[in-house]
């Protein structure tokens, strides 16, 4: 099963920039395609790369702006409005990416 639909996938990648999808693209090969970085987060537990991972994928790759940056667009650690649980990363406004811890 895929992440998006095929149709709603296809209506985005016809309206980036193919330059930009290809930059982007190569940025994320040269950080996490490198076999020793892969290493590294393997052997790392999901507190210790959780910063890394927004900082490398979110920021380093993809453009956004990490609090406490001024213009941010992303941060960490916000408390979930439902239910004061924590989420591992946060897009403001629209929500990015949320999963509840299952060990807390």
């Amino acid at each position: 099963m895929s992440l998006f639909q095929k149709s709603v996938l296809n209506k985005y990648l016809t309206a980036t920039d193919k330059d930009t999808i290809k930059i982007a693209w190569n940025k994320f090969q040269a950080h996490f395609h490198n076999p020793t970085i892969q290493e590294n987060i393997r052997n790392s537990k999901e507190e210790q790369y959780q910063e890394g991972f927004l900082r490398d994928l979110f920021v380093n790759i993809l453009g956004y702006i990490l609090n406490p940056e001024s213009n941010f667009n992303l941060t960490t650690e916000l408390k979930n409005i439902k239910d004061s649980k924590k989420t591992d990363g946060y897009n403001t406004p629209h929500f990015l990416y949320q999963r509840r811890r299952l060990l807390s």
